[in-house]
């Protein structure tokens, strides 16, 4: 656990999906983690699993599903690079039909390293975002969220709510 936080529950799973509102359209969904700013909660991120659906496969056509988590809210597709982005997924299809060649990426799980935990999400929600290109369907993402929640010292918490919030 973080020096400054004190865990308050077990581990979580946290369940979400998003799909497309149309065939190659930003998709955005937010979920609410629940917590009790009152009580300075926030909730430590362990794990994340993705499960992202294929593209389809088109003749000639490169086909794209991406997707990330946030802790705040996106008008795009976010990557690693992001500050505000927590895991990242992506599924291709190079070629098409009849030479193609799929590709899936997804970072999610700790990285080699080991770290103590990937992020700290201090405010009440995450999002999830989706973006097909090329498809002729709405795609879709669903996965988990692994985490405790955890009390945060005043000076801490309010130093991780204005560093979430400045990354939006």
């Amino acid at each position: 656990m973080p020096k400054g936080l004190k865990d308050t529950s077990s581990l979580i799973a946290i369940g979400f999906n998003v799909t497309e509102s149309a065939a190659n359209t930003f998709t955005q969904a937010q979920v609410d983690l629940q917590l009790n700013p009152l009580d300075n909660e926030v909730f430590v991120v362990y794990a994340v699993d993705m499960d992202v659906s294929p593209p389809d496969a088109v003749a000639g056509v490169n086909t794209d599903v991406f997707t990330s988590l946030s802790t705040t809210s996106r008008t795009s597709v976010g990557n690693l690079g992001n500050s505000n982005v927590i895991s990242t997924g992506n599924n291709q299809i190079r070629g098409g039909i009849a030479d193609g060649v799929g590709f899936t990426a997804i970072s999610s799980d700790a990285p080699a390293t080991q770290l103590e935990y990937l992020s700290i999400i201090s405010t009440n929600d995450f999002f999830i975002q989706i973006l097909g290109q090329n498809n002729t369907s709405a795609k879709a993402m669903s996965g988990r969220l692994y985490g405790v929640r955890a009390k945060a010292d005043a000076s801490v918490y309010a130093a991780l709510v204005q560093s979430e919030v400045l990354t939006s």
